[in-house]
């Protein structure tokens, strides 16, 4: 895994990308502001009750990650990670975290969802 290994965003980052490995949406959700605005593929959201629906629906998915590369500064950092989840494998994820205050302020979630839309179509309504 490649750090740089200095500033406040870059310690918040590598805290918010260890606890997405582990599934721990409680530490994920201590350092987001209350406001945290989060932006994906899926759509923009706001707010640590959405966060952590989007969260949580994620860590259900997490079969494995690997972390590959945190940098950052005091104000923004990058985490980039490999991930399998249930419906679609060997997934690399971005994402751009901003800090404000000791908190993610936000965060722009960059990932390939066309397999995850491939996946979808296949599923059946119940």
């Amino acid at each position: 895994m490649n750090t740089q290994s200095s500033g406040k965003a870059l310690q918040i980052a590598k805290t918010y990308v260890e606890a997405i490995a582990r599934k721990d949406v409680d530490t994920i959700i201590s350092v987001a502001a209350d406001d945290v605005v989060c932006t994906s593929p899926i759509g923009r959201i706001i707010g640590t009750p959405k966060f952590r629906e989007f969260q949580d629906g994620f860590a259900r998915m997490i079969k494995k990650v690997m972390i590959l590369a945190i940098y950052g500064d005091d104000q923004q950092a990058v985490v980039v990670y490999n991930v399998d989840t249930h419906p679609v494998a060997n997934t690399i994820v971005a994402e751009l975290l901003t800090v404000k205050n000791g908190k993610i302020a936000s965060t722009d979630v960059i990932y390939d969802a066309t397999p995850f839309s491939a996946y979808m179509a296949t599923v059946r309504p119940h």
